[in-house]
C-alpha cells in the first residue's frame, strides 16, 4: 500500500468506544487523518473522546457488525462521506473466562459472531474498494491468544485462532492488488478489557475447575496493573500502516513476545518429536 501523502488519509475502525480503539482514533484525529468509528455506543465514544479532540473529520456509526447490510451501509457511509478508503481496523472484540465445559452454546455463537463473522462483514465490504484502486491496509487486531492457548481461554482464543487463520490467507489473497495485511497480537493492555464490562463470565460454572476460578480472580484483580501501554499501543499501529513496513504479524509487548516464542518452542518439540513417524501414512513411493 502506498499510503497517501497528499490528502489525510481515510480509516474504517471498529470497535472504538474503549481501549485500542478509542487510542487509535484519537490519535488518528489529532493526525488530521479522516476516520470512520463504529460503536456500540456513539455517545459514549463521543464523551470518551472530550472537547479537546477535534472531530469534524469523524464519521461516529452505531453499527452491529454480525449485520452484514449495517456493515455494507457503513462502508458505503465512509467512502460517501470522505471519498474513499484507505485503512481498515477490525478491532472490536471482548474477552470470555471459562472452561470448555461451562460454555454454552449461545456463548460459543456470540463470540463467533464478533470475533469471526463480524470481521468478514467488513472485509467484504471493504475488499471491494480497496481492490478496485488497488491499494490499501487491513489490520485484524488479535492476540497472543490467537497464536497459543491457555486455561480457560478457549472460546476467546477459538475466535482469535480463526482470525490468524482468515488473515494468512487474505494476506496472500490481495497481495497482487496491493493490499496489505497486518495481524497485531496484543499482550496484556492497561485497558478496560479485564472490567466486567468487556470479560463475560459464564451463567453457570462446575466445583471441578477450581483453578479456572482461581484465574479469573486473579485477572480481574490483575486490572490497572496491565503491562501494556494502549497509547503506545495504537501509535505502534498506526506507524505499521503510515510507513507499510514490517511482516505479517506485528506483537505489541514483552509479554506477548515471550508466549508466542514458547509456543514456537513447544511446537517445534512437538514437530521433531513425530518427525520419524509422520511419512509412516504416506502412499509407498512409486517404483
Amino acid at each position: 500500500m502506498a499510503y497517501p501523502t497528499d490528502r489525510p488519509a481515510i480509516w474504517f475502525v471498529t470497535g472504538t468506544s474503549r481501549g485500542l480503539g478509542l487510542d487509535l482514533v484519537r490519535q488518528l484525529l489529532e493526525r488530521g487523518d479522516a476516520v470512520t468509528a463504529t460503536t456500540r455506543s456513539g455517545e459514549r465514544l463521543l464523551a470518551a473522546l472530550g472537547d479537546g479532540v477535534d472531530t469534524s473529520r469523524l464519521l461516529p456509526l452505531t453499527v452491529d457488525l454480525r449485520d452484514e447490510e449495517q456493515v455494507a451501509a457503513a462502508v458505503r457511509k465512509t467512502t460517501e462521506r470522505f471519498g474513499g478508503l484507505d485503512a481498515v481496523v477490525n478491532n472490536a472484540g471482548y474477552g470470555y473466562l471459562a472452561a470448555v465445559e461451562e460454555t454454552g452454546d449461545r456463548d460459543v455463537r456470540d463470540m463467533l459472531d464478533v470475533q469471526v463473522v463480524g470481521v468478514w462483514n467488513v472485509l467484504r465490504a471493504a475488499l471491494p474498494v480497496l481492490r478496485a484502486q488497488r491499494s490499501g491496509h487491513i489490520v485484524n487486531v488479535s492476540s497472543v491468544l490467537g497464536l497459543t492457548a491457555v486455561p480457560g481461554w478457549a472460546l476467546y482464543c477459538a475466535g482469535k485462532f480463526a482470525l490468524e487463520g482468515l488473515s494468512e490467507a487474505l494476506a496472500a489473497e490481495v497481495a497482487d492488488f496491493g493490499v496489505d495485511v497486518t495481524i497485531v497480537e496484543p499482550g496484556y493492555f492497561r485497558t478496560d478489557f479485564l472490567t466486567r464490562d468487556f470479560l463475560a463470565l459464564p451463567e453457570n460454572t462446575t466445583a471441578h475447575y477450581p483453578a479456572i476460578r482461581g484465574m479469573v480472580a486473579q485477572h480481574l484483580e490483575l486490572q490497572g496493573k496491565q503491562l501494556g501501554d494502549p497509547v503506545k499501543g495504537a501509535a505502534a499501529v498506526i506507524d505499521r500502516v503510515v510507513t507499510g513496513e514490517g511482516p505479517l504479524r506485528q506483537l505489541l509487548g514483552s509479554d506477548s513476545h515471550a508466549y508466542a516464542t514458547a509456543k514456537v518452542r513447544a511446537l517445534q518439540d512437538n514437530l521433531d518429536a513425530v518427525a520419524a513417524t509422520a511419512p509412516a501414512t504416506d502412499h509407498p513411493a512409486a517404483v
